[in-house]
């Protein structure tokens, strides 16, 4: 068998990694321990959120899965932050858990240039640090020309209920335990993290009539912009908010002591974001209650998921604590919640490119450089794919800037800063989040899905189109200029908008204001011929432009800045404000630029700043 590209492991970077190589022609091979559980979701059965909605969407604008799937099989939609600025909104969906798994197993299964083994990978086939294919557990042998691992939490995983500890990586499977001590025995720093998971609990038992209802959004927005927004009506169930109380507090209370997070038994680092309830319990003791999310796994809904009661307690501690909750009184365990302990490489090990820098060809990707989330998974698995195609190809690899995308932000964070703990991506994390909106998501990255070749010509006609309307309308808004003439103040007055007083652009007397489409054609009428998309986009555009053009002059400054030379000898250690660690780093590498300085695992964003400060004043006393 020939194979450009093996990838090991089918969560959810695995199928993005598989799918983008084999989608650029790649001989690609997936191998995974389980065919049946391909895009199994291992814990909350929702895609998006807050800054993840972000990643999916822009995976989606490149021609990554997720956002196609979650469209199909969604079951409720929902825009977080929807009252609040759009880059700071987040995009999040139901989904039923048995179709999401299926609909990706089905589409890894049908897509030319990948077949599938079900097998576990033991060892790897390294000729003079060059990976050159692997091994499993059956003794069989596999060439490929690239690796890339996406083990998640299989990675030697230990579950945790009470004092009991079972090998796996999930509930019901294996776990990946010699890899891991192969990967440690070839050196690569690794360290341990934590996550978990809550209860399932049989739908019928739960009385949802004493709990808060929380339905979708009235006109649901599909993840995928290939997505037909008009077509667009799926089925929605009701997520149910309940809430814990003093009684179920004291329970857990009681019972820190057989809690493996307090006992000593886990040594991993958790979430810090995603507290388990112990922990919210130990750490926010003077909150009287906390928020239970109910949400339906699957459109049959036999089964709840009891969101934000993650928890590795003793199962008779597990099922006191949810009959204290409000509507759980009666409520039967289907599965209990755990904590299950994962290997993981330090990201620092890494280029940009997802690429091991001790071992060529060998690329990770997912959970194992320490992020935690279906999301952030899946966009370090879409551009390791991409890159290891690239790379067989001989192409320049393709790495996002931090003001291109939150993909880049995540990818940089790792590279250069590394983790101790499970990396989540959050919007404060980028620093020009008014260019990185959802919304705009294709019109910054489709280009890079077209030139892979991983967006279909449909899809990339009518984004043009959409592409080309928008530049052609905010282009006539930033040329044409109102006056304040007793017509026009009549026009504002009949749609109650900010009256000018001067001549204004276009564009301002929009933006100043809270503007729809009908507003919008009763000051503009040759407008009508955009869509609601595009007035949409025009109308976002028109908002924030002034603080848009202030951020591009910033990105500009820094591309500008990053093109500066390092003088040769320069004396790194007379820089104040860096620490011992980055001088030694910038000494050892003695970079040519401050280009070549930020991607130097550790220097970060803010140490570039004070570098280029003291290269300057060095310049100068020349």
């Amino acid at each position: 068998m020939d194979i450009d590209v093996l990838v090991i492991g089918g969560g959810h970077a695995g199928i993005e990694a598989s799918l983008s190589s084999a989608r650029m022609g790649a001989k690609t091979l997936l191998i995974t321990i389980l065919a049946e559980q391909i895009g199994a979701s291992s814990c909350n059965p929702a895609i998006g959120g807050l800054a993840k909605g972000h990643l999916v969407k822009e995976l989606d604008a490149i021609g990554g899965e997720m956002g196609l799937c979650t469209d199909a099989t969604g079951l409720q939609y929902r825009i977080l932050n929807g009252s609040k600025g759009p880059a700071v909104r987040g995009s999040r969906a139901q989904i039923d858990m048995d179709r999401y798994r299926i609909y990706m197993r089905d589409t890894i299964l049908n897509t030319p240039n990948l077949d599938v083994k079900q097998e576990m990978v033991t060892s790897l086939i390294i000729e003079d640090n060059v990976v050159r294919g692997v091994v499993t557990e059956l003794g069989n042998e596999y060439l490929a020309k690239r690796v890339i691992i996406t083990a998640g939490t299989f990675l030697n995983g230990v579950m945790h209920i009470g004092k009991k500890q079972l090998s796996g990586g999930r509930a019901g499977e294996f776990a990946s335990v010699e890899l891991s001590h192969y990967l440690r025995d070839l050196g690569l720093e690794i360290g341990r993290l934590k996550t978990g998971t809550c209860a399932r609990i049989d739908t019928k038992s739960i009385d949802f009539t004493v709990m808060e209802v929380q339905g979708g959004d009235e006109n649901p927005t599909p993840f995928s912009f290939r997505t037909n927004k008009k077509e667009f009506n799926p089925t929605q169930l009701p997520c149910f908010v309940t809430y814990t109380n003093e009684t179920t507090h004291t329970i857990i209370e009681d019972n820190f002591a057989n809690a493996p997070l307090f006992s000593g038994q886990i040594d991993g680092v958790g979430p810090r974001y995603c507290p388990s309830i112990e922990d919210k319990i130990y750490r926010f003791r003077d909150r009287p209650r906390h928020q239970i999310f109910v949400e339906p796994q699957t459109l049959g809904n036999v089964e709840c998921y009891i969101n934000g009661m993650s928890t590795s307690l003793p199962t008779d501690v597990q099922r006191d604590m949810i009959h204290s909750v409000k509507g759980m009184e009666n409520a039967k365990i289907v599965r209990y919640g755990y904590a299950i302990e994962y290997d993981y490489i330090q990201p620092t090990e890494l280029y940009h490119t997802l690429e091991c820098k001790k071992i060529k060809n060998l690329y990770f990707a997912g959970q194992i450089n320490g992020t935690t989330g279906y999301e952030e998974a899946g966009v370090q698995g879409l551009m390791a794919g991409i890159n290891a195609t690239l790379s067989i190809r001989g192409e320049e690899p393709f790495i996002l800037g931090r003001e291109e995308a939150y993909i880049g932000v995540l990818i940089d964070d790792l590279v250069t800063k590394g983790t101790k703990e499970p990396y989540r991506m959050f919007t404060s994390r980028a620093e020009y989040r008014l260019l990185l909106r959802e919304d705009n998501a294709d019109m910054r990255l489709s280009k890079y899905g077209e030139k892979y070749g991983l967006l279909d010509e449909d899809y990339l006609k009518k984004f043009k189109s959409k592409r080309d309307d928008i530049n052609e309308a905010l282009e006539y808004l930033k040329s044409n200029y109102a006056t304040p003439t007793k017509e026009f103040i009549e026009k504002l007055e009949s749609i109650d908008e900010v009256k000018i007083n001067d001549k204004t652009a276009l564009i301002d007397v929009i933006g100043r204001g809270e503007y729809s489409r009908e507003k919008l054609i009763t000051i503009i009428p040759h407008f009508d011929k955009y869509s609601d998309t595009v007035i949409e986009q025009i109308l976002i555009d028109a908002k924030y432009s002034r603080y848009i053009e202030k951020q591009l002059v910033q990105v500009d400054k820094m591309r500008d800045m990053l093109k500066i030379k390092i003088p040769e000898g320069f004396d790194f250690r007379k820089v104040s404000g860096l620490s011992n660690e980055i001088v030694e780093k910038l000494e050892t590498s003695t970079p040519p630029t401050l280009f070549g300085a930020s991607q130097i695992s550790g220097v970060t964003p803010a140490s570039l700043e004070i570098l280029h400060v003291y290269i300057k004043m060095a310049q100068r006393e020349k």
